[in-house]
């Protein structure tokens, strides 16, 4: 899932911005159907509307352990997946990286992504899709990609996975943080259940994998895997808002939760489906490096 810094109250001028964007994708990708919007908006923009800014399975600690594991620095030309908002790209662009490109072929995070990006003369934004980036091969040291191949088609995955071997160069970084599905031999009928399940709640297709399925998708693409860390899918509990939004993003997010009945009843319910999975859902952050034998893809 993307993030996205909106919240109600009395917000700030950049916040403002953002939430008007919001209202405008919403009307243009729902139409005039009926009923309140609360109740047509995939989750990740529900919760922002909501006032939910780190959307990321594991949570922003997951977020920054990962780029620990990567070591960023001033020498990476750093590609970023699905920047939505900002968050990550924000830690990225702390390190002064020789170049960042952020890939999306969506607007939700323009104006905030712009901000961003305007901040750093080495930054810019390339509208398009992770998998067809139009970027040349060979150009980058490093991508990141987080919450967004598990909602995809395991072809589409691939494909994504696939591009970000193309464009990075040999002896560099991958690194993906995603949903994690439990046990490792989890049956058919788990999964069927369980990708239903979330993806009724959320209102788009979600389809985690295992640990050994995500290990074995980047190997078959041509990545050796480095690194592998695990936290819990605790997206909305509060323990974890507080930890990823701090106290007072924690008390704007309950406010707009007490005022918004709508937005409310589907976050609760979104809840009760993390909650009746905890087991069997988790969050996974890898770091894989591109074979040197995989040069000229």
């Amino acid at each position: 899932m993307s993030n996205n810094p909106h919240a109600s109250g009395t917000p700030s001028n950049k916040q403002s911005v953002i939430g008007s964007r919001h209202a405008q994708i919403a009307q243009s990708v729902h139409g005039q159907r009926s009923g309140p919007e609360e109740q047509r908006l995939q989750g990740h923009w529900l919760l922002a509307k909501m006032g939910k800014r780190v959307l990321r399975p594991g949570g922003i600690e997951l977020t920054r352990a990962m780029l620990d594991a990567v070591g960023v620095n001033a020498d990476h030309d750093i590609v970023e997946f699905g920047p939505g908002v900002g968050k990550t790209a924000a830690l990225l662009l702390a390190a002064n990286p020789r170049s960042y490109t952020g890939i999306d072929p969506n607007p939700e995070g323009e104006t905030a992504m712009g901000e961003i990006v305007g901040e750093h003369r080495q930054a810019r934004m390339v509208k398009a899709d992770a998998a067809r980036t139009g970027l040349p091969n060979a150009s980058a040291s490093l991508v990141v990609g987080e919450a967004m191949l598990t909602m995809l088609p395991l072809e589409r995955k691939r494909a994504v996975v696939r591009e970000a071997a193309r464009i990075l160069k040999p002896g560099c970084r991958y690194a993906i943080h995603e949903m994690g599905l439990r046990p490792e031999d989890a049956d058919r009928q788990l999964r069927n259940d369980l990708e239903r399940g979330i993806s009724r709640a959320i209102h788009v297709g979600a389809r985690p994998l295992t640990l050994p399925e995500w290990v074995d998708m980047l190997d078959g693409e041509g990545f050796d895997v480095t690194a592998t860390l695990e936290r819990p899918m605790h997206l909305l509990e509060p323990a974890r808002i507080v930890s990823d939004e701090g106290f007072g993003g924690a008390m704007r997010f309950a406010g707009n939760m007490i005022r918004n009945s709508a937005g409310r009843k589907r976050v609760l319910a979104m809840r009760k489906v993390f909650r009746r999975y905890d087991a069997n859902l988790c969050a996974y952050a890898i770091v894989a490096v591109k074979r040197r034998k995989t040069e000229g893809r």
